[in-house]
């Protein structure tokens, strides 16, 4: 369904009934990535409603002339929540870039927020702390063939890459990099534009809602140690550090992600 704002509109799709719980997609896919593996930790956890969204610039979220900053897609986020969400108290969960305009949303909807998960997040740091690149299980012969966009994505984001996890790539994750504005996301935003023009957790905040954060030890792109400079952010947390997985941790280490997120749910 579509939520219609003043100079735009957000696509976004609901599941159950109960307390609210906002999700964001990484960059350069879309809703269906996310719902795919975390349908089945909610059929587990009863009580939550879902809301799976189609970032700005992504799925059926089309960008607007107007929208030329992640301030801007900010603002459109914060227009959805104003509008499905009036004064209500929700929860956010967030993966990569989802996990950026999550810090976002906290930063400025903080009293409507009761907790927070943060999936392999880029944060306010403009030179990221990385690993050396790892690939860990590597089966050649699933490259033969494949598309050379998709092969150079499924190269990129994942450290183990076996035919089951490229399945899951091909099943969840590829089907919203067909959707996703390139033209956009390969402009100058990419390098110029990418960050906030505000800290989202300037010195001395903190947050006391339950949170969770969780990285991957073979992530390069956003690395596993930069967000631990949000530990006296956030009093409540559960850090951890996940062996075995680079950017896209939920495809490489799935029942561990799918267990932390049931003990957080567990909190709210």
């Amino acid at each position: 369904m579509y939520c219609s704002l003043k100079n735009a509109s957000i696509h976004y799709v609901t599941y159950g009934e109960g307390k609210p719980i906002l999700i964001l997609h990484p960059l350069a896919t879309d809703h269906r990535s996310m719902n795919a593996w975390l349908e089945p930790v909610f059929m587990q956890r009863k009580g939550f409603k879902r809301i799976y969204v189609d970032i700005p610039a992504h799925g059926k979220s089309k960008r607007e002339d107007w929208v030329k900053t992640t301030d801007d897609m900010l603002d459109l986020l914060l227009q959805f929540i104003d509008k499905i969400l009036p004064n209500e108290e929700f929860s956010l969960l967030g993966m990569s870039f989802g996990g950026y305009l999550a810090q976002g949303i906290l930063n400025k909807r903080a009293a409507q927020i009761k907790g927070i998960v943060l999936l392999c997040p880029p944060t306010r740091t403009l030179e990221r702390t990385l690993p050396k690149r790892v690939i860990l299980k590597r089966d050649d012969d699933l490259f033969d063939g494949l598309d050379e966009g998709i092969a150079q994505a499924f190269d990129l984001l994942l450290a183990t890459q076996t035919k089951e996890t490229l399945n899951m790539f091909l099943e969840e994750f590829q089907p919203g990099r067909l959707l996703a504005d390139r033209e956009f996301l390969a402009s100058d935003w990419r390098t110029k534009r990418y960050h906030f023009s505000f800290e989202p957790f300037p010195e001395g905040s903190v947050y006391e809602q339950p949170a969770l954060i969780l990285t991957g030890r073979q992530d390069y792109i956003c690395g596993f140690e930069d967000p631990f400079r949000l530990f006296n952010h956030f009093p409540n947390a559960t850090y951890s550090v996940i062996n075995g997985t680079g950017h896209l941790l939920h495809i490489e280490q799935r029942e561990q992600v799918q267990f932390f997120i049931g003990e957080w749910l567990k909190e709210l």
